[in-house]
């Protein structure tokens, strides 16, 4: 059988690594495995189709879907190679008084993009649990380390929510250090944490805890990144959907098995298998699942958040996100 060739831009991640090197093979599938730094994948994707498969932004992906039923030329499946709670993503200037999230309310605040995945959990979360409506915070955009950056996508926000971009040659993280705005709600730590600077700190300073009581409370690890098929490329063989979702699956079967080895750890994590241990504890054996059912709860709560923040004119369902192959799939 001749196997379909397939370029999949994604990440190093241990989870994936598997079908990096050729461990995990899709079925039928002759598979090119590009690490690419994921800001460029989803530039390169969203912009110029240049992949025939690639590791997606959730919120770019679900904002496209939102504007056009083809989703803009991609179709996603179930899979989820990047996941992680956002409290921590929180961070003011020491100056500012803030000190609850309450205190954030009619402040202003950086984001590197109003659309980034992990912004829209931040804004949701505050909103949801903590009394600090979206439009109740002046947003400015721009890049954290480096000027220039701009939003991937055209967004076509409701009047209420302020959003508007810094000067061209500023950062975010200049501002955050100098006060010119109050918070940043980031995926990346700012490189003045990293510094120690005295000017910024995290809102939460034992960001930990609230997340581990958020997971507890809600059940939900928060989604960033799913995978998508360009439409083409799907339409043409709708079982390479199925066929890439198992191998991911697998691939990270193959990531769990080795986490769990004790006679020689595996990672740099003194105490991994504690880790672990707490991990699965808190979240569930699976506790980084793939598959429609399993995360519909978190996605359903992700898409009230697009929707209530504007980047979807009306609430998607789940369902509406994946190829209908992969909806009843799940393989450990």
């Amino acid at each position: 059988m001749t196997r379909v060739p397939i370029t999949l831009a994604c990440w190093d991640y241990d989870r994936t690594r598997a079908l990096a090197d050729g461990t995990v093979r899709p079925d039928g599938v002759d598979l090119t495995y590009l690490n690419l730094p994921i800001e460029e994948t989803f530039f390169r994707m969203l912009r110029h189709r240049e992949f025939e498969a690639a590791e997606m932004s959730l919120s770019s992906y679900v904002t496209a879907a939102a504007a056009d039923p083809n989703a803009g030329g991609l179709v996603a499946i179930p899979v989820f190679p990047s996941r992680a709670f956002r409290h921590h993503g929180i961070y003011v200037h020491s100056g500012s008084g803030i000190e609850k999230p309450s205190d954030l309310v009619g402040r202003t605040v950086g984001v590197p993009e109003y659309q980034l995945t992990a912004v829209v959990w931040i804004r949701g979360i505050l909103a949801d649990r903590h009394d600090v409506p979206v439009a109740s915070v002046h947003y400015r955009t721009g890049g954290m380390h480096s000027p220039g950056r701009v939003e991937k996508q055209v967004l076509n926000l409701p009047p209420e929510i302020d959003v508007a971009p810094i000067a061209p040659h500023r950062t975010l993280a200049d501002m955050l250090v100098t006060g010119e705005i109050d918070a940043l709600y980031a995926p990346r730590t700012p490189r003045p944490i990293l510094e120690g600077r005295p000017e910024v700190r995290r809102l939460f300073s034992e960001p930990r805890a609230v997340e581990e009581e958020y997971a507890r409370d809600t059940g939900i690890f928060p989604i960033m990144h799913t995978v998508v098929l360009r439409r083409d490329i799907y339409e043409a063989r709708p079982w390479l959907a199925g066929s890439l979702f198992g191998a991911f699956e697998r691939a990270k079967s193959l990531s769990l098995a080795r986490m769990a080895e004790t006679a020689a750890n595996p990672y740099l994590v003194p105490w991994l298998y504690d880790e672990v241990e707490r991990t699965q504890a808190l979240l569930g054996q699976d506790f980084w699942p793939y598959g429609l059912e399993a995360n519909r709860q978190t996605l359903d709560v992700f898409l009230r958040y697009a929707h209530e923040q504007g980047l979807t004119g009306r609430q998607l369902a789940p369902d509406e996100l994946f190829a209908p192959e992969t909806h009843a799939r799940h393989v450990i």
